[in-house]
């Protein structure tokens, strides 16, 4: 009876934890990062061009349409949106744009030429087109229709071949696709991010074992296949929640998976560690192993994020 209690006491108290953070978490839920959408551009020259992305629907966010009132024009001519990337020649030109499958322009714009990248980082369209505009020659290069497929979305172009010089504004030549765009996302740095996460924690995890006075081979081996089944289911879930929402709920799934991987491995290793031991200690020792071994690999898992952020 004892040692359910210890066991229940460790897991509420473990549980108030995470209940305390989620609820700061969801206060704070807006400040929390926002999907993105990332056009890189390769192979592009440096005559002065200028890029936007067009969406299926006249608002994005706070990005929208404009309202035809000129104290809402977003260009840098506009004493309120002094920042803005285009001047009114340039602001003027995307807002005549008339695409041939109703896209709008959203009032959002970027120097490609300059950063050769078009990144909208807060609340950028689901689905879009992008439309390239090169006003020394003011002509147009646009895109096909493309999605969001990931929390952070990239994209790469390869501008070698393209002939801007034939892509004229007017109804028949804006209709036509003149840029494409493949997928970019980094696939092999996250696959050896995800393997970087699994072995550090494994190691950790097993070092602890060793200060527990986990040393027979026996022990060893019932400690490194449950970490490597917990580990890995665990750290492909969190791969997979960082891919379609972010980090934002990376960090929050990341605590609640962690309680319950502790639960996991504390019955586990209350079973079967002490059945291969020669001589089993008491239930909360073991308990006290998972609750120790978690909430370190949990807390190395942060201080490393912020050493090594492509890892975590």
């Amino acid at each position: 009876m004892k040692v359910k209690r210890s066991f229940y006491i460790i897991l509420t108290l473990m549980c108030t934890i995470f209940t305390v953070m989620s609820f700061s978490v969801t206060a704070n839920a807006d400040m929390g990062p926002k999907p993105s959408v990332h056009i890189l551009f390769e192979n592009m020259g440096d005559e002065l061009c200028y890029g936007t992305l067009l969406s299926s629907s006249k608002s994005s966010g706070p990005a929208c349409v404009w309202d035809g009132v000129d104290e809402n024009a977003q260009h840098n001519e506009n004493e309120e949106f002094y920042y803005a990337d285009f001047d009114y020649e340039t602001w003027k030109a995307f807002v005549e744009y008339e695409d041939a499958d109703g896209y709008y322009f959203l009032q959002e714009g970027w120097t490609v030429s300059e950063t050769k990248e078009i990144a909208w980082t807060y609340y950028p369209p689901y689905s879009f087109k992008i439309l390239l505009y090169y006003p020394e020659t003011k002509t147009f290069a646009v895109s096909g229709i493309y999605e969001r497929y990931a929390f952070d979305t990239y994209y790469t172009v390869d501008m070698d071949g393209v002939n801007i010089g034939s892509v004229e504004y007017n109804d028949s030549m804006s209709t036509d696709e003149r840029i494409n765009a493949y997928r970019s996302y980094l696939y092999g740095q996250e696959f050896l991010s995800l393997a970087a996460r699994i072995v550090i924690t494994i190691v950790l995890e097993m070092v602890i074992a060793l200060f527990f006075g986990f040393r027979k081979k026996k022990q060893l081996l019932v400690l490194a296949l449950v970490n490597v089944i917990t580990q890995v289911i665990l750290n492909v879930l969190l791969n997979f929640v960082n891919y379609e929402f972010g980090p934002f709920m990376f960090v929050l799934f990341y605590i609640i998976f962690e309680i319950i991987v502790f639960a996991i491995e504390a019955v586990l290793y209350c079973t079967i560690l002490k059945r291969v031991s020669e001589n089993p200690k008491k239930n909360w020792y073991y308990t006290l192993y998972a609750l120790v071994a978690n909430a370190v690999s949990f807390g190395a898992g942060f201080i490393i994020s912020q050493l090594l952020p492509g890892i975590f």
